[in-house]
């Protein structure tokens, strides 16, 4: 099971020699991974009148693709969009940008998806919010053949390519696409099975994540595939004190066949850099025992 962290950028700020640290520190205390979440751009609570989104305008969130760029040179971490919310972003670029990645990092690159809750973000970037489910298994479809063929003609619902091809291609051909999916969505959890190299479930072990797992296998042999091929990447949230409980959490994702496991110190009430790595560090200590 690969260790990886959710990068907190909410609490990071925008300084470039935090994130340079934080990347550093993070490879040597032994992590394989690094996280990040992503949204373009926040709501303004006082104009959309009872905002209950965890996320605002004044939620610092670093644009993955470009963060990910700068990683590349400063550290040789896997580095892991968890999730870019696809649909509202336009998907030959988002082809483009994820090969870019891949190329700089040398294939240590997963491209996480997912369709996101937020109205007011889609509206910004000027796409439907409404049909986001149905455009993003043509949108993954697309960035395939972008990322293994050379000249790509493709006519979809949504999507339209005449005979253009990316270049440079990327080093993995195609880069693996995960999944993040709700365990209560039926429809999520079959599209996992149906297209994911791998998900991150937004649930815990327990009978909800039995459900799920049981959800993605039945998807996944009706589309003809082993569900063993299927990654999942768990989630472990540091809280103080806690250390013990962290690894019970952790022995269970590996019982349950979690491949990867990530720790997210971000909301831990952790306002510094040290801060979040001596949680690292400590969680790190707890994990090595497993």
């Amino acid at each position: 099971m690969k260790l990886g962290v959710v990068f907190p950028q909410t609490e990071m700020g925008g300084d470039p020699g935090a994130v340079r640290s934080y990347a550093e520190a993070v490879a040597g205390l032994g992590y394989d991974h690094i996280v990040a979440y992503d949204h373009v751009v926040g709501a303004d609570p006082s104009v959309h009148k009872g905002w209950d989104g965890p996320y605002d305008l004044r939620s610092t969130f670093h644009e993955p693709f470009v963060l990910f760029g700068y990683l590349a040179a400063v550290c040789r971490l896997e580095l892991v969009t968890g999730i870019v919310i696809l649909p509202q972003r336009q998907s030959v670029l988002v082809a483009k940008q994820a090969a870019e990645v891949d190329l700089l990092t040398e294939g240590r690159f997963r491209l996480g998806i997912g369709l996101g809750w937020n109205r007011v973000e889609y509206e910004a970037l000027g796409k439907d919010f409404s049909n986001r489910g149905k455009r993003i298994a043509e949108q993954v479809s697309l960035m395939r053949r972008l990322w293994t063929e050379e000249s790509v003609s493709f006519q979809g619902e949504f999507e339209s390519v005449t005979g253009a091809g990316l270049a440079p291609m990327p080093v993995q051909r195609p880069i693996p696409v995960w999944f993040g999916a709700q365990a209560t969505s039926k429809v999520s959890l079959r599209r996992v099975g149906q297209l994911a190299d791998g998900w991150f479930p937004l649930v815990g072990p327990g009978p909800a994540l039995d459900q799920a797992l049981r959800l993605v296998g039945e998807a996944a042999v009706l589309a003809g595939r082993d569900p063993a091929d299927i990654a999942m990447e768990g989630r472990l949230d540091f809280a103080e004190g806690d250390l013990e409980r962290l690894g019970q959490q952790a022995a269970r994702w590996r019982s349950i066949g979690a491949t990867h496991l990530s720790v997210n110190t971000m909301g831990a009430g952790l306002q510094s850099l040290d801060g979040h790595l001596g949680a690292l560090e400590a969680v790190g200590d707890v994990l090595a025992a497993i």
